[in-house]
């Protein structure tokens, strides 16, 4: 084993889960919070990535085109929710997935209309396009970045739920709505500000990875998939599961499609095994998730109500 390409896939596991943290993260808050199901959210991680690159192109400033790409998802989140979305509290789930499946070809639709069908590319800043060197090992500075972005707003998202008033009401409507109605608070304003910070940190992940990955219609789609599997796991309406199961997430699909074929090149041959090995690492993370259901069925940190 080359142990410099070890750390790599490690480090870049790390990276995925980190991004899979912020867009599971938001998406944890309205769907376990509000109770709300919310498949339009990986819609808001796409339109961030095109607010972003959009933004970039006429300023060619990164931090300008992040400020744009979040901002400009979080007011759209907020004009959605207040003018479609917020009927729906109520209904059944299974309306609440019709409506934001419908959002999710309206968005697909219209970033093709303005954008085109073609991918956008956006270029990393200047002054993240070195490496960080570890000895003879080295670490795309870029990555690493998204690294310590992912922790510290883990950190921030930690210190806004448990120690301010806002994350005391937002706990509190989780769990008695009507009470919190009654002291006086706007439970409807609550949920709209919610629904717009998820779709902002939606948006900041879709910022932080245009560089890596071409922008384009519907790239919110399979990333959505992934989002769902990381707060089934971690515990729908955990934070603190998304963040765990978000990094065990990001380094099982790393590690297995990294390793995966190496593997099954010791047990068939090799015609077999390099069919055989993309195939079982593309299954790997839902075979992970059976098996901490079949242990821990409500997931690795069940909220209590």
């Amino acid at each position: 084993m080359i142990w410099s390409l070890f750390f790599s896939q490690l480090l870049n596991g790390v990276q995925l889960g980190m991004l899979l943290f912020l867009l599971s993260a938001g998406l944890t808050l309205v769907f376990g919070i509000m109770n709300f199901i919310n498949l339009a959210h990986g819609s808001f991680y796409m339109l961030g990535a095109y607010f972003a690159a959009a933004a970039l192109a006429r300023t060619d400033s990164f931090l300008l085109a992040g400020l744009a790409g979040i901002g400009g998802a979080m007011l759209l989140a907020f004009a959605i929710e207040r003018l479609a979305l917020r009927r729906l509290y109520t209904r059944d789930h299974l309306d609440q997935v019709l409506a934001t499946l419908g959002l999710i070809m309206f968005f697909n639709e219209a970033v093709r209309m303005v954008w085109g069908a073609q991918p956008v590319f956006t270029a990393q800043p200047d002054w993240l396009n070195g490496s960080l060197q570890f000895g003879d090992f080295s670490y795309p500075a870029y990555r690493a970045m998204i690294i310590v972005a992912g922790l510290l707003v883990a950190g921030g998202i930690h210190l806004l739920i448990h120690k301010t008033r806002v994350g005391m009401l937002v706990r509190a409507s989780s769990t008695h709505p009507d009470t919190v109605a009654a002291l006086g608070v706007n439970a409807r304003l609550l949920n709209t500000l919610l629904f717009s910070v998820g779709a902002g940190l939606a948006a900041l992940a879709g910022w932080l990875v245009g560089p890596i990955v071409s922008v384009q219609s519907g790239m919110g789609d399979n990333v959505l998939i992934l989002a769902l599997v990381v707060i089934v796991i971690g515990g729908i309406g955990s934070i603190r599961g998304a963040f765990y199961a978000a990094l065990l997430v990001g380094l099982v699909d790393t590690m297995g499609r990294a390793y995966m074929p190496q593997i099954t090149r010791q047990f068939f041959e090799r015609s077999v095994a390099d069919a055989a090995g993309p195939a079982l690492a593309s299954m790997l993370i839902y075979l992970f998730m059976a098996v901490i259901l079949a242990v821990k069925p409500a997931g690795l940190f069940p909220v209590r109500r």
